[in-house]
Parts: C-alpha cells; structure tokens; sequence
C-alpha cells in the first residue's frame, strides 16, 4: 500500500482529500506545518509527499529547498506540489527547486486529484523499477542510454519546457528547443534529428503544419513525431495526429515527464524493431 504525507493546515481541505486517498487505498499521513514535514520525512518513509505552498513555519517552497539542498534527507523523495498558487511562475520555481510534480488544486476535483496521484505513483514506481532499462536496439549500448539519439522539441511554455526537457536530457538524450514556429521550422527542415516533440499550438507557425512540412523532406518522411497539446480535446488530438502519421499524441498537462520519457523510449525501440525486420 503506497504511504503518502499529505501536507495541508486546513483541517477541513485534509478530511476531505485524506478520506478520498484512503478509501483509494493509500496510506495517507496528515501534517500541517513546515517543520512538521521535516520531522515527518526524517522519521518515516513516504512514496510521495503531497506539498501545500501555503502552510504555517515554512513555507512549501523552503520546505523545498530544506529537502533539496540538505544532505540529511533522501534525495530520491518524490514531492509532488498541490496547491492553489498554480501561475506559470509558481509552477516553474517549485519544479527548480526540486519537485516532482505539480498538482492545481483549483484545477481538479478530489476524483480527479486522485486520477493523478495514481498516474504519479506509477510514473515513480515505474521509474524506480526501469531506471536500467535496456532497449539495446535504440540505445546501442546495452545499458539503456540512448547514445546519439537527437530530439527536436517545438515548445514555448517554459514549464514544460524545463519538465520535459530536463527528464529527456536525464535519461541521456540531447534535446534542442525551439519556442516559435518559425525558427522550429527551420530546424525541422534542417534535418539532423531523431524525433520531432511538438506543441500543436506554438507562436508563428502551428506544430501541425510544422509535421505536414516535414513529411514533404526526403528525411522527414518516416520520422517518428509525438504531438503535445494543453487545448485540444483527446480525440481532436488523435484524428490531427492520425491524419500526419503521429507515432504519439498527449494532452501535456496530463502527462508526467517521466511518461513521455517513457514513450519516447519506446518509439525509439519501436522503430528499431521495424528497421530490423
């Protein structure tokens, strides 16, 4: 059974959401303050910290930095912010600071909020279990790193910019950002790249015509592409995506950096199984 702390001062915000995670079967311990936190994580374990930015002490964001920049706690703590401060801005800070995830909580229903805790507790479970994964096809190297695999990555939000970019650099990939169409495009069409990862909706020139030019190159015409959108609806994104021969399509504020990550690795291995066949 994951255990979770579940960091919230507001006793009545914490029934509800302690209520929901354990009648979803977590094991869910409640602290209110900044210290309480430190306290918490020194003394026990936890599959995932649950983090308010508003809380009594310290704030979420030092309670950050405390579990970042200090030696004494583990390192490998999976903290996930859930909170109302939810702007570009906040998002970007805690993610500098060390969080793994951030959770709006005005954004979400309780189902909701629990639907992503979930695919957070996978996305750990699964990364902790594959962090040797081999796929020596992609890789070349047989120990799971993708050696010379270049990945064009169209995108202006900087958010997701450093989410995605920085778990694709982790796992060993070399990754180039592009944040408008225009100079994407050139990019694209300069070919010198393994995959194309585009925003569908990014300044200048849209990621969708962005694929339809690709495909008009000799080198462009089988590149595997994963097409991101934070608008469409999942099955406006998947007609767009099977119209232009997209290997992936994703609402990209539903999916966690490792999970693309992952779907990354297996297009890549995908592809490998093709060429060999």
């Amino acid at each position: 059974m994951p255990k979770i702390l579940f960091v919230e001062d507001d006793p009545f915000i914490a029934e509800i959401y302690k209520k929901k995670f354990e009648t979803s079967g977590l094991e869910v311990v409640n602290v209110a303050t900044g210290k309480a936190v430190l306290r918490a994580v020194k003394e026990d374990s936890y599959d995932l910290v649950l983090l308010d930015l508003v809380i009594p002490e310290m704030s979420g964001q030092e309670v950050l930095k405390e579990l970042r920049t200090n030696s004494e706690y583990d390192q490998n703590l999976k903290i996930v912010v859930f909170s109302n401060l939810n702007s570009t801005e906040d998002r970007e800070e805690c993610l500098k600071l060390g969080a793994n995830g951030f959770i709006s909580k005005t954004g979400f229903t309780p189902s909701e909020v629990m639907e992503e805790m979930r695919r957070f507790l996978r996305q750990f479970s699964e990364q902790k279990k594959n962090d040797s994964r081999k796929y020596d096809e992609a890789s070349g190297d047989g120990r799971g790193k993708p050696i010379g695999k270049r990945i064009l990555f169209l995108e202006d939000e900087g958010v997701f910019v450093e989410m995605f970019g920085k778990r694709l650099r982790d796992e060993g990939y070399e990754v180039m950002v592009r944040s408008d169409g225009a100079s994407g495009l050139e990019a694209t069409l300069a070919g010198g790249f393994d995959l194309l990862i585009t925003d569908i909706m990014i300044p200048g020139v849209g990621g969708h015509e962005i694929v339809q030019r690709l495909r008009q190159t000799d080198h462009g015409k089988h590149m595997p592409v994963i097409l991101l959108s934070a608008s469409l609806e999942d099955g406006e994104l998947s007609d767009i995506g099977n119209g232009s021969g997209v290997a992936r399509t994703f609402l990209k504020t539903r999916i966690t950096p490792s999970e693309l990550t992952y779907a990354v690795n297996e297009v890549f291995k995908q592809s490998a199984e093709k060429g060999n066949e």
